[in-house]
């Protein structure tokens, strides 16, 4: 890391630090891990960091979601969040796979969404149906779980706009020019990562006039699993009840995950509206919409099956919450 300067800004540490890694070899290291010897700073407490040309590249704070929307949205998309997929590219790292195929994890999206995999593309095909955005499957299957997810993902939306505020109106009359979005909020989509090391990369897919979060659940004891700007020199550990608002079209990726105990997780949370979505959708009625939702329930009829652990929800929150409190005591 090469550090600039720090000041107290508003009683916030703020940091101006400039590229440790030059462009060229940042985009060699694209689809690698992460390494300890290329993060100088690990942040745990409050703070602000700025490039050198005083572009803002991360703002993190402390305990700032309520413990019962945490709690209502773990126990909610939990057995969701596990389903594994091959769908994040090469954020997973899958070059390094022997077979060349995109290794399975547990990424998932819910909430809206613009593309379809080949075989929701053949049963559309199959079945005459056109669809031009969808629900996703989990909001389609589980309407109340998707609802008791909402409240945090609003708390996330109120933070944007207090912390990022410009950033924010711009993405929030987009959100507004849709149907297609997160109720009473500046999201389309939110995708969900269980003990995922993502490798450096860049997101694509947001819409360029927002700016990124990333907010975490813990379950069980584990250490790592920090957000790194490896260019930067720059790691976050974000843990329960923080949020944490980053220039995501910067490198990034994760250190790994060590667990310390069997049933540890890092649930990752990242809101952004999908630009696509919007561009496909700005403008079109309600009855638009409602069209939509209909042919996604109908291509999407007994397609996927889950299990969902609803006679465990109470037992799961109540360990959960304890283990959660053993963690914080001990940072």
């Amino acid at each position: 890391m090469v550090l600039i300067k720090k000041e107290i800004i508003n009683k916030i540490p703020t940091y101006y630090v400039d590229k440790d890694i030059t462009d060229d070899k940042m985009q060699k290291l694209k689809n690698t891990i992460v390494t300890k010897s290329q993060i100088k700073l690990i942040l745990t407490e409050d703070a602000d960091v700025y490039t050198v040309d005083e572009k803002l590249l991360l703002r993190f704070r402390k305990n700032k979601l309520t413990k019962t929307n945490i709690g209502e949205f773990y126990d909610n998309i939990i057995d969701f969040a596990m389903k594994k997929t091959d769908n994040r590219g090469s954020a997973s790292g899958s070059k390094y796979l022997a077979n060349g195929k995109n290794p399975k994890i547990m990424t998932n999206i819910f909430g809206f969404f613009d593309t379809f995999s080949p075989k929701q593309k053949m049963k559309m095909k199959t079945q005459k149906i056109q669809i031009t955005a969808r629900p996703c499957w989990f909001n389609v299957n589980f309407p109340e779980k998707y609802k008791q997810t909402i409240p945090l993902i609003q708390e996330i939306d109120t933070l944007y706009k207090k912390y990022i505020p410009a950033s924010y109106k711009k993405q929030y009359d987009k959100a507004k020019q849709t149907h297609f979005h997160i109720d009473n909020t500046s999201f389309t989509t939110v995708t969900t990562n269980v003990n995922f090391q993502t490798t450096i990369h860049t997101d694509t897919g947001d819409d360029a006039d927002g700016f990124g979060n990333l907010s975490v659940i813990e379950y069980g004891k584990y250490n790592g699993g920090e957000t790194c700007f490896p260019q930067y020199g720059v790691g976050v550990d974000v843990r329960t009840g923080d949020v944490l608002f980053m220039d995501v079209h910067q490198s990034h990726g994760n250190l790994p995950i060590d667990a310390k105990t069997e049933d540890a997780k890092r649930l990752s949370i990242v809101c952004y509206l999908r630009h696509n979505l919007w561009k496909k959708t700005k403008g079109k009625s309600k009855a638009f919409f409602d069209r939509q939702v209909s042919n996604v329930k109908k291509l999407t009829e007994r397609t996927f099956p889950i299990k969902v652990k609803t006679n465990k929800t109470n037992k799961t929150k109540k360990v959960k919450t304890n283990k959660t409190k053993k963690v914080r005591n001990k940072k």
